[in-house]
């Protein structure tokens, strides 16, 4: 996601290219004008001013004969979210207070649960619950479905309305009803509402040589965090450190710029990503700067279905680079651009603007991030129920790359001990236990393939 200041026509769709009865109508009722005759002139624009016509038509029968009082206001924004939401999953209308909170959270901090989520089908999705927050704590799971809030269903709720209903005061209660795949019946879980301050760098040394860090998501923290606790891993092992495990396994993603330093820090030179928009002009482009802070030390990336959007950045980059091995499961694949933009009202609306691209020219729109060592977390083969990465989504958006251009370029620099990871655990595998890194059957291959790598030790920045 790119949080962008400039003003966008956020209501040109009633007041851009209205004409004649429809243009007379919304003038007279909300005090705007329209485009110059010149342009109403436009015989080509008939259909769009049919259409129009028959949003005022609409909009005044509403207003008129709906069982209770309807506030412009509201008619209004719901139209505008209808209009948004109809084109793609990420893409959605933000009155002002989901602005505000928005602008919270990419801060690092806000209130609510603590769970990252999308909408599906009518139900909420969860993409992943946030390390350390009531979410977790209940055993709230990726892929979970929350069918009600508080015995309500979330049927017919926008995505923004059934966010702001989890959000709310610190230390008050709230119940969620969850589908989950292979539940026998729905779940209902009783959460306690708390201020949320995430902390997005968790870290540790594995066996006393490798630096174990889990990026949770990526706000305007992150870069800064990573940075302070590599430094403070390579303190405490002193010379004996041999490598980084960096664990992006369901992290949902969050600030492009973020992502682009996290990079920045594992590579010397060469492109990190690249975005391609509409207009050819629009394209952008982010090359890494001089200096790994590192000093060139082995890296495994851990990713898994829920490392989606800016996690998959830098795993294409990385991977790209050859300068991290990828270990784990198939990504996310939202490869998508979101443009965050204020609109009159202190409200803002999220669109869909440009796909990310890896320095390879892989697009990651609906294919994701394919890991060099397929390893899966559990034996476990259960039935899907609901939709587990973009591609399953309604209305995703198409990768706009032929499939063939989407391969990963073949590797031949992968340790030997590679070609025999099993990627199933063994039947004995213990039950995975967060708090136990023993029971964590992809770590403990990111971690066997690491210390196979060759060391490589130079001046870091």
């Amino acid at each position: 996601m790119k949080l962008r200041a400039g003003l966008l026509l956020g209501a040109a769709f009633v007041a851009g290219v209205a004409v004649g009865p429809v243009s007379d109508q919304l003038e007279r009722r909300f005090g705007f004008s329209v485009l110059p005759q010149a342009f109403a002139q436009d015989s080509g624009r008939a259909d769009t001013y049919r259409l129009l016509n028959l949003f005022a038509d609409v909009f005044e029968r509403v207003r008129a004969e709906y069982v209770e009082p309807v506030s412009d206001k509201d008619l209004i924004e719901n139209a505008i979210n209808g209009m948004l939401t109809g084109l793609d999953p990420h893409s959605s209308y933000l009155n002002a207070k989901t602005f505000r909170d928005m602008q919270v959270q990419t801060r690092g901090e806000f209130g609510g649960l603590g769970i990252e989520v999308t909408q599906e089908n009518g139900y909420i999705k969860v993409i992943s619950p946030i390390d350390d927050t009531p979410a977790s704590r209940a055993g709230v799971k990726a892929g979970d479905l929350v069918t009600a809030i508080d015995g309500r269903t979330v049927q017919g709720l926008s995505l923004n309305e059934a966010v702001e209903k989890m959000r709310g005061t610190p230390n008050t209660r709230i119940v969620l009803t969850i589908r989950r795949e292979g539940a026998e019946k729905p779940l209902e879980l009783t959460l306690v509402r708390e201020v949320i301050k995430i902390r997005v760098v968790r870290s540790r040394l594995e066996g006393g040589d490798v630096a174990y860090m889990r990026i949770s998501s990526f706000t305007e923290q992150t870069e800064a965090s990573l940075r302070r606790a590599f430094n403070e891993l390579r303190a405490e092992a002193g010379d004996k450190l041999r490598g980084v495990i960096l664990d992006l396994r369901n992290n949902p993603g969050g600030l492009l710029d973020q992502s682009i330093a996290v990079s920045d820090n594992f590579l010397d030179r060469g492109e990190i990503v690249s975005t391609r928009s509409r207009q050819a002009e629009d394209g952008q482009r982010w090359n890494a700067k001089p200096g790994d802070m590192t000093g060139g030390l082995p890296v495994v990336v851990l990713i898994n279905g829920g490392s989606a959007s800016a996690s998959e950045i830098v795993a294409g980059a990385l991977q790209d680079h050859r300068r991290a091995v990828l270990v784990g499961v198939r990504s996310f694949g939202k490869g998508s651009v979101q443009t965050v933009s204020p609109l009159p009202g202190a409200g803002g609306m999220r669109l869909t603007t440009a796909r990310y691209y890896t320095p390879s020219g892989r697009s990651i729109q609906a294919l994701g991030i394919t890991p060099d060592v397929e390893v899966h977390a559990s034996r476990e083969e259960r039935p899907r129920f609901g939709p587990e990465r973009e591609a399953d989504l309604n209305r995703t958006l198409s990768n706009g790359v032929d499939a063939a251009q989407n391969i990963a370029p073949p590797r031949n620099d992968l340790p030997a001990i590679a070609k025999d990871i099993v990627k199933l655990p063994p039947e004995d595998q213990p039950t995975f236990d967060p708090l136990k890194p023993e029971t964590d059957y992809q770590l403990q291959q990111g971690l066997a393939i690491l210390r196979a790598m060759p060391a490589v030790r130079r001046a870091s920045r």
